[in-house]
């Protein structure tokens, strides 16, 4: 194993979560009917598998299976999310008229979470030769060296916000990109530039589709009150808007937050999780780890985390290769960015996005895609030596 340390960190993410799929998933499985095992029985078996992956990721030979599974990963996700609208329903699962899981074998399976490791894979092995010196190159050639991949970026941006109506996984791959960017050897004005562009399509997905608008509104329902304190009475009162959106999952995540203290309710005794926060196991699961483990349970997991994207990163700077190096970097991105998009969500800080806690939120699909690029991460760190 080139890092155990890393190993051994995800791993205990991976357990943390098992434990509350279990405790945070009391009220749904009342809800559905199920044994009150149901899903952390499935989330065992996730875990159990994501673990299995990352080891034996960590055996295999960099020059040989990186760069293989990299575009395999990149490739079939690509052609999955492409054919799910047109796949028949047998095979596919839908919420909301979307299509974005796949089913295999009693569980479901979302191509969007292993695309997001497969395109990440691609910009860092595709940077790796087409970026670094930028010497006689202004602002307009960088923007011409960059146009294939906003291309490429911007039709998966068509698949996974209209197609697939998840403008979340957008948010995090946009952010993802723009940082590698700079990591890459852009300009610090060509990223400014860019996220001028990619604010503005941002702006233009949210205000596409009627059920972004009123998440928004529900958001700003809650949060006006101390935001306008700070601007002037006239200008104010023009910026509030009606409260009868009622902000119902950010006001019962808060209250959870509230309920818990310092210390907790302690493990199983929740109470917003019985039917206040709809499904806390998965998206809200950081609010119910506030209630039951308390302020110094979200520490200790933001430690725990924190500490795994050390070794990420430590990885990333130690290697030689351009390509581990920037995809190193990729994936502790997307895993920070799906962990902070989270966290203000369910604070109220940003509107929520519907974006699961990397390893600790309950779904296969989302675990086994980061565990992948874990493992991938560690196969690579072999070629410079692993990290101490």
């Amino acid at each position: 194993m080139a890092d155990r340390t890393l190993f051994t960190l995800v791993s205990s993410l991976i357990g943390i979560g098992i434990v509350l799929a279990y405790t945070l998933s009391t009220y749904t499985t009342v809800l559905f009917g199920v044994n009150e095992f149901h899903f952390a029985i499935r989330q065992i078996v996730f875990g159990v598998v994501s673990i299995t992956v990352i080891w034996l990721l960590a055996q295999l030979d960099p020059d040989r299976w990186l760069k293989t599974i990299g575009f395999s990963l990149f490739i079939i996700s690509t052609i999955l999310m492409i054919a799910m609208p047109f796949l028949p329903e047998f095979l596919v699962s839908a919420v909301g008229g979307a299509k974005r899981w796949i089913k295999i074998g009693g569980f479901s399976l979302a191509p969007v979470e292993f695309f997001k490791i497969g395109f990440v894979y691609f910009l860092a092995w595709s940077f790796s030769r087409k970026f670094g010196s930028r010497e006689g190159m202004g602002i307009f050639g960088e923007f011409r060296r960059f146009t294939p991949y906003a291309l490429v970026f911007v039709g998966a941006m068509f698949v996974i916000a209209f197609v697939q109506n998840d403008l979340g996984q957008v948010v995090v791959l946009g952010l993802t990109l723009l940082f590698m960017l700079m990591f890459a050897g852009s300009s610090f004005r060509f990223f400014l530039s860019i996220l001028v562009v990619v604010l503005s399509l941002f702006v233009f997905f949210v205000f596409s589709a009627e059920h972004r608008i009123i998440r928004i509104k529900s958001w700003w329902a809650l949060a006006q009150n101390s935001v306008l304190e700070l601007f002037p009475a006239a200008m104010a009162e023009k910026l509030r808007i009606p409260t009868e959106v009622e902000p119902y999952q950010i006001g019962h995540s808060l209250n959870a937050i509230h309920n818990g203290g310092i210390f907790g309710t302690g493990i199983a005794n929740g109470t917003f999780k019985l039917g206040f926060l709809s499904e806390v196991h998965t998206d809200f699961v950081l609010a119910g780890i506030a209630e039951e483990f308390g302020f110094v349970g979200v520490t200790f997991v933001v430690f725990l985390f924190m500490w795994m994207l050390q070794r990420i990163f430590k990885i990333a700077n130690r290697s030689n290769d351009r390509t581990i190096y920037l995809f190193s970097i990729g994936v502790g991105l997307l895993l920070s960015f799906a962990f902070l998009v989270n966290a203000y969500g369910i604070s109220g800080i940003t509107p929520i996005k519907g974006i699961s806690v990397p390893f600790l939120s309950y779904g296969g699909s989302a675990i086994m895609a980061a565990s992948i690029g874990v493992g991938m991460i560690l196969m690579a760190s072999k070629k410079e030596g692993g990290a101490s």
